[in-house]
């Protein structure tokens, strides 16, 4: 292992501006230098030079469209790290009779934002249970994998789960795996079937996107389907949990 290129990376990610980049970009979206470099309260030229050391890094992806250049998180792996430095940063020290806060504290982000491109927060976790309690998914460690009953779980929802586990070919994204919730310290589901099932409700328009933010909407048509889906019992004290 080469300690130099880990080290290169952490002081990458460790410079506030850059940390501002990349979380902005935790929702899966592709911005522009400018989008980012308001993230960054940083000047453009600023911007630009630290989107150029991200790129060369491997942590960003660049595409070109029109007059525009857009940056967005090179890969899944990358947004698990994130992911991981988050719920490190949120376990700050308290005293032994407080109780501990995680998370954010805006509701909204507590209750559903994406992770890269996947649900998280308190519904993200709700739907990962429903699956495990059909043995429709199995997660051991780190590792998650979607059994034969998934299909019945799935088709509940409007969602065939055949192009989940086929995959792409050449792609090392597992199927399905565990994501500890930042908020909850429980897990949402992520891989394809995690990012498969986001990009479901959201073509459904059971949840829509708030603009510039992580925070998930979920649309009166979506509390029908997902209550239906997750069960009255679950989806009440889903609803009801401050």
């Amino acid at each position: 292992m080469n300690t130099n290129r880990i080290a290169h990376i952490a002081a990458l990610v460790g410079e506030p501006a850059r940390t501002a980049m990349l979380l902005a970009l935790m929702d899966g979206r592709a911005l522009t230098a400018q989008e980012l470099a308001s993230a960054a309260h940083v000047t453009a030229a600023t911007a630009s030079r630290h989107l150029g050391l991200l790129v060369e890094a491997g942590l960003l992806a660049v595409a070109s469209q029109g007059r525009h250049r857009y940056h967005r998180l090179a890969s899944n792996e990358v947004a698990k790290v994130l992911e991981g430095i988050m719920q490190l940063a949120a376990q700050q020290a308290q005293p032994h009779h407080a109780r501990v806060v995680t998370g954010p504290r805006d509701a909204a982000l507590r209750f559903a934002r994406t992770c890269y491109d996947h649900i998280a927060g308190r519904l993200g976790v709700a739907m990962a249970e429903r699956l495990l309690a059909d043995s429709a998914i199995a997660f051991d460690g780190e590792a998650g994998h979607v059994t034969p009953r998934a299909s019945a779980a799935l088709q509940a929802l409007g969602l065939d789960p055949g192009p989940a586990m086929q995959g792409t070919t050449g792609s090392r994204r597992p199927t399905c795996r565990p994501c500890l919730d930042w908020s909850e310290r429980r897990y949402h589901v992520a891989g394809r079937l995690g990012a498969m099932l986001c990009q479901h409700c959201l073509d459904r328009g059971w949840l829509l996107r708030r603009p510039g933010a992580r925070a998930l909407e979920v649309t009166p048509a979506g509390a029908l389907a997902l209550r239906d889906w997750l069960g009255s019992a679950r989806w009440s004290e889903l609803a009801q949990r401050p």
